[in-house]
């Protein structure tokens, strides 16, 4: 099986380095990741300028872009053919709800499923993150055997795993995405020249819902989160009730 592995954290972090390893084990893995943090990049691509694909010390491929434009010039450049998979992480932090929207992580397999493959993302939940390893082997395993029923089928999955060991991992749960509240306002800072900057807050808590069956429930009760996503952003629920207020 080839595996093509990205994220939005860089080509030095510690949760590709853990997963590329795990992956290893169970195909062949070409590594392409950002040059730098690229955390909220989300879908977009680098259109204005060239890119440059360089190899790291570590042996990974960088581009100096978004996770999108990774995975894009990955399947484009350095495979004769389609890999078989696109995973995306280890993220450091969840990916849970809304942030699906902003997630470079998100992004980097959404853009895996738009040229034609199954793809994976996948983030450890939790403040302390120490157990990326718990997380790349449950997510082996989640290879395996979604691989096994749903082989040929074009597949988008958003992974959240708690940062516990493997042997404290309860099992898996399929959720929605849940919703968050409003994210806090923006933070005003002066530079060293007097003149003010803005850093734009941290994401709002999660939203009570009458059902239990959303990402964050999952995570908070301690079972990693798996949610099928798909590309089709219409409200197919709003199409009569469009045509009717124009008229159509």
């Amino acid at each position: 099986m080839r595996i093509l592995l990205s994220n939005d954290d860089g080509y030095r972090a510690p949760g590709l380095g853990v997963l590329a390893e795990h992956l290893s084990a169970i195909g062949d893995v070409v590594v392409v990741a950002p040059d730098r943090d690229r955390s909220g990049a989300s879908n977009s691509l680098t259109l204005d300028r060239p890119l440059r694909l360089e190899q790291g010390e570590n042996g990974f491929y960088w581009v100096d872009g978004t996770p999108t434009d990774c995975v894009h010039v990955a399947i484009t450049k350095l495979f004769s053919a389609k890999p078989d998979l696109v995973v995306s992480g280890i993220n450091a932090g969840e990916n849970l709800g809304d942030d699906v929207l902003y997630s470079g992580t998100v992004a980097a397999a959404m853009e895996g499923c738009f040229m034609g493959c199954p793809a994976l993302a996948v983030s450890l939940t939790g403040t302390v993150l120490a157990h990326y390893s718990a997380a790349a082997e449950i997510t082996c395993t989640l290879i395996s055997d979604i691989m096994k029923h749903g082989q040929g089928k074009n597949w988008l999955m958003n992974v959240n795993v708690p940062d516990r060991p493997s042997a404290e991992q309860l099992g898996f749960r399929v959720t929605r995405l849940g919703r968050r509240h409003k994210g806090a306002s923006v933070v005003q800072q002066t530079d060293p020249r007097g003149r003010p900057v803005y850093w734009i807050g941290p994401s709002g808590p999660p939203c009570k819902e009458i059902s239990n069956d959303t990402d964050f429930d999952s995570i908070s009760q301690g079972f990693v989160s798996i949610t099928p996503l798909h590309t089709d952003l219409t409200a197919h629920s709003a199409l009569v009730d469009l045509a009717a207020w124009i008229g159509q």
